[in-house]
């Protein structure tokens, strides 16, 4: 089985982004990134995937919308991120 694609929206500036965008890059997981800083077609698409989500990162593992950087480090420190990532 192989690894779940992994997207994370993303605005310039963001403490929060960059503490997620840190934890993915130590575990070594290919990520894709979408800047919606200046909004677009990109935000919209975070929005669809995530209604009510007005806040960044929007972080989706998969078919899976894990929420923001919380909710990643929560899944991490639970020992749930590992197996989510690996599919």
């Amino acid at each position: 089985m192989s690894e779940p694609k992994v997207d994370i929206y993303t605005k310039f500036g963001c403490g929060y982004c960059v503490r997620a965008k840190r934890l993915l890059d130590e575990k070594g997981v290919d990520y894709e990134e979408f800047d919606i800083t200046m909004g677009g077609p990109k935000r919209d698409e975070m929005r669809e995937r995530a209604p009510g989500a007005m806040t960044v990162p929007q972080i989706f593992i998969g078919d899976t919308h894990v929420g923001g950087s919380d909710e990643l480090h929560a899944l991490e420190r639970e020992g749930k991120l590992d197996p989510l990532l690996a599919g």
